[in-house]
């Protein structure tokens, strides 16, 4: 097993937004992101920005490799990294280690996102982007197709691939008697990064990355690849990584029900 569940964390792109909207440079970037805002709700009747004007500031990642039993829980770059150099360094690590992606919504929101952002920010990502031309095992088994095995969408897999059946993230962690959201959310993302909090930020998007690989794990033990005893194994080696992590990891540990 060779896996890396993420997820990420994103902003208004207020420089894109005063590029397309035409908006005054003496406008703060809180003012343009109420611009931009504004428009959607027009437009869609909710606020929440498309997909190409979402800009990464986090992408944190759960990393299990059992051939040389590894595991790990971090957050890509440094809190002043660029976009540019997080988006880089998570292609990066798929071109190194061509692991199996693991998400929720991740076709829907996370790797789009990332398509754009790599193409804004001229990131080169040719691992990920083979669909069998340099590797003929990519062919029948890529990043792209939806079908495939080298990206799982959880949502998009255990509803059936039927939009009407997908379920919130933080609702079947909690379910599974996971933490979920542990007192914040991606509506409050934008606040934390107004008010400079970005390792609050980091730290949210790891627990994210968490549930969504704690989900995963049960999704193979339904699935018949992990047995009871190999599920609690696995569940072992993730609470003996959380007691010796940070606060929030700790914290985690405590609110996962045994």
């Amino acid at each position: 097993m060779n896996i890396l569940a993420f997820d990420i964390e994103t902003i208004p792109d207020v420089d894109g937004g005063r590029k397309l909207y035409d908006l005054d440079d003496s406008l703060s970037d809180a003012d343009v992101a109420e611009a931009m805002f504004a428009k959607r709700r027009e437009k869609t009747g909710n606020d929440f920005i498309a997909t190409h004007l979402q800009k990464v500031v986090a992408i944190s990642a759960v990393y299990r490799n059992t051939l040389n039993d590894k595991f790990s829980v971090w957050t890509i770059g440094q809190e002043d990294s660029s976009e540019k150099e997080i988006v880089q360094n998570f292609f990066d690590g798929i071109d190194k280690h061509t692991p199996t992606l693991v998400t929720w919504n991740g076709s829907g929101f996370d790797l789009p996102v990332l398509h754009y952002r790599a193409l804004i920010n001229k990131v080169q990502a040719p691992r990920y982007w083979d669909l069998g031309e340099d590797d003929s095992n990519f062919k029948w088994n890529n990043y792209i197709g939806r079908f495939h095995q080298r990206h799982t969408d959880l949502m998009d897999v255990v509803a059936g691939y039927n939009n009407r059946a997908f379920a919130p993230l933080d609702e079947m962690a909690v379910l599974l008697g996971l933490p979920g959201k542990m007192g914040m959310s991606g509506s409050k993302v934008w606040d934390q990064f107004k008010a400079g909090d970005i390792k609050a930020i980091r730290d949210y998007c790891e627990t994210d990355a968490l549930n969504t690989y704690l989900v995963y794990l049960q999704w193979l033990h339904m699935r018949g690849h992990l047995t009871d005893s190999a599920l609690e194994q696995e569940h072992t080696v993730v609470r003996d990584a959380l007691e010796k992590g940070e606060p929030h990891l700790q914290e985690f540990l405590r609110q996962w029900a045994p």
